[in-house]
């Protein structure tokens, strides 16, 4: 089925946040000015999350409410957070770390971990996250790239992850467990904590200082490490405020894990420094849990991801019925593109569509986004923000083409903006080829249509090449979803040797449905239907579950690999790919 346009009601495009009179007249420096800075042009991240707001009377406002698994919850206000991060650095500083020293952090949904990033940032040391369900080798090969210097922690992380190895880690100085105990060589924080001071000033930065490190692993699987800045802020503190509506007070919840970019971005750096008051879930996904929460904590603004979505939907329309979700005015997805039907979906569902937005780990914040005040054409990643300039291009030698409307072409970008990631650690010839003719170039395909949104089509390397037909992967998954049997989908090709290449679709069935015969002429008769026989797969394959990274993104080059009998070594090396 075709889907129309969400048409957003007048009083909303009036008085939402981003309109095209901002955007026409919006400047980097306007995007600085929402900071107050530390003198000299000087700044710090945990500055403008923190202790300004202190300093300009709001340290009793909330900052944020933990809830913990077991029922427990726990409340911070922004003076509380202050002071807590600045325990933190003075720890640090204790034990002989200095500016531009790299701290990582290794755990789950924790209070710790938020002041252990604020506090490292506050100190002027560079802050690192590492997802807590990462086996002891991606840590250890992480650690190293990142030259670690210190690393907080739980007791059980550490001896299950880290104890064997940590000698062989020569940078390591100083080890950091979240509590009252500690093993052998390590310190313990809680009494580290309770002996430490608590006026530590944020350290100034030169806006152009590294503050993060990011890792994200390529279709090599070698992390690759990008670094972004302490400027980065501004950026952090602007798409916060344009891209998900948050405001002063707002009852948020970003449901990304602390160990990737977004739960560091947008679910640490810019809900605090637009002053918001966030919430922080311990639990991983669990449907009643989730809609407790957004009823009980009047959740405002909530920032989830596809996966998540995509779950919901296969538990039926009738989920939300039972809770009171008034409270709710913004819903946003992150991690993968958003395939139409759960916007439309969210919006029956919800009274809301789910904004879809684009952005990398190398961007550092969100690029395109489907912001308040736009009409929403579902499944579009929307427009770009203000301060961004987009392209759609094809490499040309060292340069490139810019493609024409409608053409499917590299997504391009301006560089310049204050998130940008600033290099790969140790890798500058990686880097540089990010880059040609005056354009960042991202490695994602899409289109820009005649009203300047723009459509993703797929990854470069995931682009299917049939009886001379481009076929992004994304269009197909999207389109097997429309039928009432399909919960999740994936979608390759697969070499053949008088098309090129054949699709082939792998789909998860919403409960009540059964594999059968019947059932694959089905979805495969559905796909023709809305995409013609030269783009819907050939065959579909029933499967309980689809190979995900550890972030949750569904890995189709693993189903290709498998499909292809790649050595053991080779699929493990698409497996740790996490971005």
């Amino acid at each position: 089925m075709a889907f129309e346009t969400i048409r957003k009601p007048e009083d909303i495009r009036a008085s939402a946040a981003l309109n095209d009179e901002i955007r026409a007249r919006f400047t980097w420096a306007d995007a600085r000015a929402m900071l107050t800075g530390l003198p000299g042009g000087k700044l710090n991240i945990a500055h403008e999350a923190l202790d300004r707001h202190v300093a300009a009377g709001h340290g009793d406002d909330p900052a944020m409410t933990w809830l913990g698994r077991d029922g427990a919850r726990r409340a911070f206000t922004y003076a509380d957070l202050a002071g807590r991060t600045a325990r933190f650095a003075d720890v640090l500083r204790a034990h002989g770390l200095a500016p531009g020293d790299r701290v990582f952090g290794l755990m789950g949904r924790e209070p710790d971990l938020v002041v252990a990033a604020l506090g490292t940032l506050k100190a002027g040391m560079v802050f690192s996250p590492l997802f807590s369900a990462f086996g002891p080798e991606p840590i250890r090969t992480r650690m190293d790239i990142g030259g670690a210097a210190a690393l907080v922690t739980t007791e059980a992380l550490y001896r299950r992850k880290i104890a064997a190895w940590r000698t062989d880690l020569p940078s390591l100085k100083l080890v950091l467990i979240a509590g009252d105990d500690a093993p052998e060589g390590c310190v313990a924080l809680g009494p580290a904590m309770a002996a430490a001071s608590d006026d530590f000033a944020p350290v100034p930065m030169d806006p152009e200082d590294p503050a993060l490190i990011h890792f994200t692993s390529g279709t090599t699987g070698k992390p690759k490490g990008a670094v972004h800045v302490h400027g980065a802020v501004a950026y952090h503190a602007m798409t916060g405020k344009y891209a998900l509506e948050m405001r002063p007070g707002t009852r948020y919840w970003c449901t990304a894990d602390p160990g990737w970019v977004t739960g560091t971005s947008y679910g640490i750096i810019a809900p605090l420094a637009n002053r918001v008051h966030m919430t922080l879930v311990e639990e991983e996904y669990v449907l009643e849990v989730w809609l407790s929460i957004l009823q009980d904590e009047r959740i405002e603004v909530w920032y989830t991801a596809p996966t998540a979505i995509r779950m919901m939907m296969r538990a039926g329309e009738d989920i939300a019925r039972p809770y009171d979700l008034s409270a709710l005015r913004f819903l946003a997805s992150v991690g993968e593109p958003l395939n139409p039907e759960a916007v439309v979906w969210g919006n029956r569902v919800f009274g809301r569509p789910f904004h879809d937005n684009w952005w990398q780990t190398e961007t550092g914040g969100i690029v395109i986004a489907n912001t308040q005040a736009m009409d929403i054409k579902p499944g579009s990643m929307g427009k770009p923000l203000p301060g961004q300039v987009a392209g759609i291009v094809e490499r040309d030698g060292d340069g490139v083409r810019e493609c024409a409307e409608g053409e499917i072409g590299e997504l391009a970008l301006r560089p310049g903006w204050p998130s940008m990631m600033r290099a790969y650690l140790h890798e500058e010839a990686r880097y540089a080829k990010c880059f040609a003719g005056g354009w960042y170039l991202t490695g994602d395909l899409a289109m820009r249509d005649a009203d300047g949104y723009y459509w993703f089509v797929g990854r470069a390397d995931d682009l299917i090449k049939t009886s001379g037909h481009l076929i992004g992967p994304f269009e197909v998954e999207s389109a097997l979803i429309e039928h009432e049997a399909v919960a999740e989908a994936a979608v390759i090709g697969l070499p053949d040797e008088t098309a090129g290449e054949v699709v082939r679709a792998y789909v998860c069935l919403n409960p009540g449905f059964e594999p059968s015969e019947d059932l694959e002429k089905s979805i495969r008769g559905h796909a023709r239907g809305r995409l013609g026989p030269a783009v819907a797969p050939r065959e579909v394959v029933f499967r309980k579950t689809l190979p995900r990274t550890r972030s949750g993104k569904i890995m189709r080059r693993l189903l290709k690999a498998r499909e292809m009998g790649l050595p053991e070594g080779d699929i493990s090396t698409l497996e740790s790919d996490e971005t």
